[in-house]
């Protein structure tokens, strides 16, 4: 029988349930925005890089994934609710730390960002904004803002070559959603589904294959763009 959560989703232990709330093919898609960002950057700062990513992970792989989960159980997880209140505060917050700390680094300027990023992974998660939890938002949100702070961290500014590749990343994400959603739902469904001679069955391949190449696809850009600083 079909999971009805998601094609990456895991069962059996508290770690199985840890690594299913990350979302991972998604995170590391959308982390890889910021890595096309700061690839895109005359001048490229590894360690930078690196505290960018490792904020984007904190705020949007753990905390806003954790909110998510604790809100409505999309991944089902065995997780209580306490330990997602903690994974998903905390995650914000190690987020937020390691944007501050960058702030030192960088510019002042940054703690603008930091702020944005926070309001965006907790109104997403929680639904704090019915514009912001829209596609367009989700798409915003998890592709332009990304691409736009993984250049600004670079360079502490924002470029037409950076503004496009946002545009990009949020037709991408977009397209993500296009793919996700009626997958999500076909898995949910307890009856069977045929659409013009197609099972239900080849439709969730269908859709889930195509969002696994684009989860690999990502991740490729941005290497091949980092790859040009060495």
């Amino acid at each position: 029988m079909t999971d009805s959560r998601a094609f990456y989703a895991r069962s059996g232990s508290v770690w199985d349930d840890l690594v299913t709330l990350l979302h991972l093919p998604y995170t590391v898609w959308h982390l890889s925005y910021v890595a096309i960002g700061a690839g895109l950057a005359p001048r490229l700062d590894w360690t930078i890089l690196a505290g960018a990513l490792l904020a984007f992970f904190f705020g949007l792989g753990i905390g806003a994934h954790a909110l998510d989960e604790v809100r409505d159980r999309p991944l089902q997880t065995g997780l209580s609710n306490a330990t997602l209140w903690v994974l998903g505060v905390g995650g914000l917050v190690a987020g937020g730390a390691v944007g501050v700390a960058g702030a030192f680094v960088i510019s002042p300027w940054l703690l603008v960002w930091v702020a944005a990023g926070l309001a965006l992974a907790a109104g997403y998660a929680l639904e704090g904004s019915p514009l912001l939890h829209s596609d367009w938002g989700f798409a915003v949100a998890w592709g332009a803002f990304p691409v736009l702070v993984g250049y600004w961290a670079q360079s502490e500014t924002l470029s037409l070559a950076a503004i496009f590749a946002a545009a990009a990343a949020t037709v991408l994400s977009r397209a993500q959603r296009e793919l996700s959603t009626p997958a999500r739902r076909i898995r949910r469904a307890d009856v069977p589904i045929a659409v013009e001679g197609w099972t239900r069955d080849e439709l969730l391949s269908t859709w889930e294959r195509a969002l696994r190449l684009l989860s690999v696809a990502m991740p490729l850009l941005a290497l091949g763009l980092l790859a040009g600083h060495l």
